[in-house]
């Protein structure tokens, strides 16, 4: 055997810093390597001619000449042996000596002497460390089994990434050419994949850094619609000068792994994405989102999904589906339980479609452009029985499974792939049926949230006034969002009080907190507004009275009751006996959204435990009659005046604390307003709506107005705009499943009492006055075509006047209003408030003010900055 085939066959490892010695025949040294002299610490003109063996500390170590065997003669031998070096060393090395081919007859070329003479090279001898050969054959062997492994693809490719060198198991799947030596990864790949790799390989190549499970889509140019995820690590390999000459990439199948990793991932998402809403329709929108999540319209559906990364520009998780349907049943959508009907089938509503593609986008696949299924239209009415079953085809591929939740059928989803797309596995039919559990709780939350809500709107509703009112003094319209959150509705609240003289009392006040306590909160408050307002107060007045009652509340609310806390516990007991009985699943059911349990408890504690009572309120009253508007404020936004030239200010209002905080007194403000002005009350709940800053949504409801309060040519006037369809406008882009809190808009447009329709009369302290107010307010009657009313307007006023002469003295003030009704005046500089008696058969007086109740439609006094005033009002005659 030559040394070349020996070295070839890996007999022989020393290659890099060997030591090298040419023996004769007779195991002399003849000659060595000038690096054999530094190891061993021997100049080589000491050793020549001396026995190889003299150098080992042990020359047993070293076989005799003449002892060799035929074989070792002809194929040399090794071995492993303790050396001992110039400088007194003992070194173990191993080595190996090779045969060298023999010699003609002609004399040595060196002169040294004839070929089987002394001094003749016979063998070469190669040893070094033993240590280092050991590493050596660890590297050899690990390189060896690494490219038979069946489990890891192994390629090695030159600097110009061609391939040199792979195992059988790089890619396992059809499309590979035989032979991949002298190829690139696109002349089999697909363009995009083969590019996605390469990138990588370049980036190795050039910066020598390592590549470490980079995942990417691997598909042939054959089997496109297949393909595999690889987990690519890959180093550079560089000649012992430091030269780059290539890449080594390993590549491990991931497929199954990443399947299972996007499995988990969608199942994350779809649980976060129908746990966020408390809206039925929400949560069957957002499942079919996430089963069929929408792509770019130049993405073909055909394509296999991205692999899944991390960190940035990772790719989205991908759908389960092509097309997603999800059917829940009719009774759902208002809270009911769905039951099923004569034929024993449930009644489901289509309620929610989803396509990863627009209808009709082309899908690439094997055999041409393939259209996904049409969807089926949101709405449709469907069957299902209550034990229907989940269903698994392979063609076409489609999966169905039913939205269960405590035994009862709540609906169906269904999720489709093209045809051209891979059959879903049992895996994928697992995994809808989790996603199936979880959305089916979710819309069971949804459903209790939803009759739970129904009631409580309905409750807020039935504490608030009509929507439109019409007065002498403001035609109005309202507007009331409640909030769609997992908190409940607020505590929002307007109101359209009459007064007395044609005047009106707009209100608009908030309570804190949301949930039924703040509902019954606001209607207590909103009856005290009411019964306050019936005694005339000034603005300032009776937000002190209010913020009174509001401290007394709070006062009682922290008193602790004891048959309400034994009536809770019970509750308690009764339900986790309940959830006994429904199974170990019941007892922990997750909440949805903000953590509501649809019971009414809301994030797990009790309502009833934190009852609100703070609030805020603004109260304004305006007189058509001198068209001013006074109003107070407790912490509440001031209102917004829309002037009918389009000008639109907000009140310079100087609240004060919100009610029940410290008892301070409260400032009124009075502005005078235009006929046809349009005055706007509201909630923070609006503002918050259109932005995030008060500030920044003051400016947007003062765009709105002016842009309402002043259109463009051609279109309605302000003066005979529907205030109703304005208000719905300034909330139409405020979604309810939004709003984090309740919206209320009360909108007034204002109207003012001609002056003709008023006349005054002054009278001093003498009851001859009397008399002159009778013939005045008579002839008064008479010019305004009401005769019908003379006599109940003589004897009213002869009754008032002479009781304020009697009682307060003068001067005393006589005032006619025709508006709806004919209101009579009576004012007078006392302070003292009349009082209605029932007189005995003995008394001489105290009939007048029952004769003017009887006579009148209604009358009452209110104190004023002079005094008070007494009035009485009386209805129009009809025509």
């Amino acid at each position: 055997m030559s040394t070349a085939d020996a070295l070839q066959r890996g007999r022989s490892p020393f290659v890099d810093n060997a030591v090298g010695a040419l023996l004769d025949a007779d195991g002399r040294i003849v000659r060595w390597t000038p690096e054999a002299a530094r190891l061993l610490g021997i100049d080589a003109r000491q050793v020549r001619g001396r026995p190889a063996r003299e150098l080992l500390d042990d020359p047993a170590g070293w076989p005799a000449m003449s002892e060799l065997t035929d074989q070792q003669r002809a194929e040399g031998w090794s071995g492993e042996a303790v050396f001992r070096s110039g400088r007194g060393e003992r070194l173990a090395l191993s080595f190996q000596v090779l045969p060298l081919d023999a010699p003609d007859d002609s004399e040595h070329p060196d002169g040294s002497g004839t070929a089987d003479g002394p001094g003749t090279a016979r063998y070469l001898v190669l040893a070094a460390p033993t240590p280092q050969i050991a590493r050596w054959r660890q590297d050899q062997a690990f390189t060896s089994e690494l490219f038979l492994q069946d489990r890891v693809g192994l390629a090695v490719f030159d600097e110009r990434l061609r391939l040199v060198r792979t195992n059988t198991h790089l890619l396992p799947y059809s499309g590979l050419p035989p032979d991949l030596r002298g190829r690139r990864l696109g002349d089999f790949l697909q363009p995009q994949d083969a590019a996605a790799v390469e990138r990588g390989l370049h980036d190795v190549l050039r910066t020598g850094r390592p590549l470490i499970g980079a995942e990417e889509i691997v598909r042939t140019i054959e089997d496109p619609s297949g393909g595999a995820v690889m987990a690519i690590s890959a180093f550079r390999l560089q000649a012992p000068d430091g030269q780059v000459i290539g890449v080594t990439a390993l590549f491990t199948d991931v497929t199954e792994l990443h399947r299972s990793g996007e499995r988990l991932a969608l199942l994350h998402r779809a649980t976060a994405a129908v746990g966020g809403s408390l809206s039925v329709a929400g949560t069957a929108e957002e499942l079919a989102a996430v089963l069929a999540p929408p792509v770019a319209p130049a993405t073909p559906v055909a394509a296999p999904p991205a692999p899944v990364r991390t960190g940035p520009g990772a790719a989205p998780v991908p759908g389960l589906a092509d097309l997603a349907v999800v059917d829940v049943a009719e009774a759902v959508f208002t809270g009911g339980e769905p039951t099923p009907g004569r034929d024993g089938r449930v009644l489901l509503r289509r309620a929610a479609v989803a396509v990863s593609a627009p209808p009709g986008a082309p899908a690439q696949g094997p055999g041409g452009p393939v259209a996904p299924p049409p969807p089926p239209p949101v709405g449709a009415a469907v069957h299902a029985h209550p034990d229907e079953q989940s269903v698994h085809t392979d063609f076409p591929a489609s999966m169905a499974v039913p939205l269960r939740a405590g035994g009862r059928l709540l609906g169906r989803v269904a999720v489709h792939r093209a045809p051209n797309r891979p059959p879903y596995l049992p895996a994928d039919l697992e995994l809808l049926r989790e996603i199936a559990d979880r959305a089916a709780l979710a819309l069971d939350n949804a459903r209790r949230y939803a009759r739970e809500h129904r009631a409580a709107v309905g409750l807020q509703r039935s504490l608030l006034p009509p929507s439109q009112a019409e007065t002498t003094a403001v035609s109005t319209a309202s507007v009331y969002l409640p909030t769609d959150t997992a908190s409940g509705i607020g505590g929002d609240w307007f109101d359209v009080i009459p007064l007395s003289s044609a005047r009106v009392a707009l209100v608009a006040g908030d309570v804190v907190g949301h949930g039924l306590a703040a509902s019954a909160t606001m209607g207590r408050l909103r009856t005290a507004v009411r019964t306050l307002a019936d005694l005339d107060l000034e603005p300032d007045e009776l937000l002190v009275h209010l913020d009174d009652l509001v401290a007394q509340l709070m006062v009682e609310a922290e008193r602790p009751d004891e048959d309400e806390d034994e009536e809770h516990r019970a509750a308690e007991d009764r339900e986790d006996d309940e959830a006994e009985l429904d199974g170990p699943g019941a007892a922990s059911r997750p909440p949805v959204g903000h953590g509501l349990w649809l019971d009414g408890t809301g994030d797990g504690t009790d309502e009833q435990q934190t009852v609100p009572f703070g609030a805020t309120c603004v109260y304004a009253v305006y007189d058509p009659v001198s068209r001013r508007c006074a109003m107070a404020s407790a912490g509440h936004p001031p209102p917004a005046v829309a002037a009918p030239d389009g000008r639109v200010t907000y009140v310079p209002l100087r609240p004060g604390p919100p009610l029940g905080v410290t008892g301070l007194p409260f400032e009124v403000t009075e502005v005078e307003l235009e006929p046809g002005s349009l005055l706007a009350l509201y909630t923070d709940g609006l503002l918050l709506g259109y932005a995030d800053d008060l500030e920044e949504g003051m400016d947007a409801l003062s765009h709105r107005l002016a842009a309402a309060a002043n259109p463009p040519e051609g279109a309605v006037t302000p003066a005979g705009a529907s205030l109703r369809q304005l208000g719905r406008d300034l909330v139409a882009d405020l979604p309810a499943h939004r709003l984090t809190d309740d919206v209320t808009l009360l909108l007034a447009r204002t109207r003012a009492v001609p002056a003709a329709d008023t006349a005054g009369w002054t009278l001093d302290a003498d009851p001859s006055g009397v008399a002159r107010v009778r013939e005045a307010a008579t002839a008064q009657l008479r010019q305004w075509g009401l005769e019908e009313l003379e006599f109940t307007t003589e004897l009213v006023l002869s009754e008032l006047v002479t009781n304020a002469i009697r009682y307060a003295g003068g001067p005393v003030g006589v005032r006619l209003i025709r508006a709806e009704r004919l209101t009579c005046e009576v004012s007078d500089p006392s302070a003292t408030q009349p009082r209605m008696r029932r007189a005995r058969l003995t008394d001489e007086g105290g009939r007048g003010l029952y004769l003017v109740a009887q006579l009148t439609t209604r009358w009452g006094s209110r104190y004023t900055r002079r005094g008070k005033t007494i009035w009485a009002e009386q209805e129009l005659p009809t025509g």
